[in-house]
């Protein structure tokens, strides 16, 4: 017997989903968990706030088919490089699909530059808070293995 856990069947890997560390919203969080049920997929919710050190225990532990970080009060660019610097410092982590969403400027959406830097730094895709986001988001989650149905 191994003392490792086995490692999750394609599609009974959960979708991490978290809230930037300086985020203390939680809807946009109880939103995308349900969105990403309806999809399905089982969710670890980290909730808001999450230091990017419990975010890689958990993604460690979870080895979560995408990990989603989701920001509403504007500093998700910020936030969001340091945490995807983070992650993909981690060997374990390096592969991990990664996303980020939400309201990611205080001044509006980010520009292209600003896109451009959170890809560059790990991010497999960006989304702003507009309805093209959202929907190009659903199109995404069709993509990942959904969990198997008991």
């Amino acid at each position: 017997m191994s003392p490792f856990p086995a490692r999750p069947a394609p599609g009974d890997q959960p979708v991490l989903v978290a809230g930037g560390i300086s985020d203390s919203h939680t809807w946009n969080l109880v939103y995308l968990q349900l969105l990403l049920e309806e999809h399905g997929h089982r969710v670890v919710n980290l909730g808001p706030c999450v230091p990017e050190d419990l975010l890689i225990a958990e993604a460690l532990a979870h080895r979560p088919a995408l990990i989603v970080v989701s920001s509403v009060n504007g500093h998700g660019y910020h936030d969001g490089m340091r945490t995807v610097t983070r992650l993909r410092e981690h060997p374990g982590l390096a592969a991990v699909p990664a996303v980020i969403g939400g309201k990611l400027g205080i001044a509006g959406p980010c520009g292209a530059d600003e896109v451009a830097a959170l890809r560059a730094a790990g991010y497999d895709a960006v989304f702003d808070d507009s309805a093209e986001s959202v929907a190009a988001f659903r199109r995404m989650l069709g993509t990942l293995p959904q969990r198997a149905l008991v």
